[in-house]
């Protein structure tokens, strides 16, 4: 690393306890839950990483590495932060976006404290000096400064204090294997069952201290895309429409009534998912057609169908990516109730016009 080709001021980074910006920020990390006994969902991760973190603290060790792959919203960061405490130690959180430089790496580095838990978010997006740096930190707790340019540059190792590395990712193919072999410890997060959502609804409902009953708490995970984070925001409108229209207490009808007037479906879509399928469907017959053809029907960015909208229309089954375009499956056409066109509905499709 080069540091007179860095810039002076660190990553853009936050310490826990900071004020959160906007009520929602706030209420949401009032609700994360602050140790693995409170964390719901995700068995087999909390049972493995209990396992990972009793052990270092029975060898008065920092923790291994640890690396959590999965969607958005299934509580990477949680975990970060239930490391963090389950340790006793501070943590620090930034994320791969903000580490432009080898240099902005090295002061956060440089600047942590003995045992400290370091949050990389969106690792995958580190810049690849960057990344080249953090091998040599995770392995020998050191890095090299290099000072000068050309011939006259001199490197100057700069030890580091044990730390404990928690990266998080929602592309974890897009890491190179030497970044992904340095981490002790990988988990992916799965999606929940609404049965799990159910109990993060009610628990949520208890720190907010709003009534709900089971019905309603059914409902609401129903509609929540297998997500705790969709989840504990549809918790909060529905709360607000029981407190403005009803007397506060959620049922399932108060809860039905709200995600209508929030325009979330049964089965969780939101306005750009029922766009997109309606688009296909109407315009288009049921595909195929190309995805940028899809996205300027709909009157989005190309990145926001593919990246937003698509994996939980995939995930449902109600679409599919094919190499001819985008294809809408029976499901789609009886979730809308709609009737598929007779060439569709004997699987021949539709004439390929639109490329993918």
């Amino acid at each position: 690393m080069n540091w007179d080709d860095t810039t002076e001021t660190p990553a853009p980074e936050r310490l826990v306890g900071s004020v959160a910006d906007g009520e929602d920020q706030a209420v949401e990390s009032a609700l994360r839950p602050k140790d693995l006994g409170e964390f719901i969902g995700q068995e087999k991760v909390r049972e493995q990483l209990d396992l990972v973190l009793r052990a270092a603290r029975a060898r008065g060790a920092t923790a291994d590495h640890v690396l959590l792959s999965g969607a958005p919203g299934l509580g990477k960061t949680t975990l970060s932060m239930i490391i963090a405490a389950e340790m006793g130690a501070p943590i620090r959180i930034t994320s791969g976006p903000a580490i432009q430089h080898a240099g902005d790496l090295a002061a956060i580095l440089s600047s942590l404290q003995e045992g400290e838990v370091l949050f990389l978010d969106e690792i995958h997006r580190m810049s690849r000096p960057a990344e080249e740096m953090l091998y040599m930190a995770m392995e020998d707790f050191r890095v090299d400064v290099i000072v000068g340019k050309g011939p006259g540059a001199t490197a100057i190792p700069l030890e580091l204090p044990p730390f404990t590395l928690v990266g998080a990712t929602t592309r974890a193919g897009l890491l190179p294997p030497p970044l992904r072999d340095r981490f002790g410890f990988t988990a992916h997060m799965e999606f929940y069952e609404p049965a799990e959502l159910e109990r993060v609804v009610h628990r949520s409902a208890n720190l907010l201290d709003v009534e709900i009953d089971a019905d309603g708490a059914a409902e609401i995970a129903g509609r929540s895309r297998g997500t705790p984070r969709i989840a504990n925001r549809l918790l909060r409108r529905v709360r607000d429409y029981a407190q403005v229209k009803a007397d506060g207490i959620i049922t399932r009808d108060i809860a039905a009534a709200a995600l209508a007037v929030y325009e979330v479906d049964g089965r969780g879509l939101d306005r750009l998912d029922r766009g997109v399928l309606e688009a296909l469907l109407k315009l288009f017959g049921g595909g195929p057609v190309g995805l940028s053809t899809l996205a300027v029907a709909v009157g989005e960015e190309r990145e926001t169908v593919e990246e937003v909208a698509e994996p939980f229309l995939v995930r449902e089954g109600l679409l599919a990516r094919t190499p001819r375009g985008r294809i809408a499956t029976p499901a789609a056409w009886a979730h809308l109730g709609l009737t598929p066109p007779r060439s569709q509905a004997a699987g021949n499709g539709q004439q390929d016009l639109f490329g993918t």
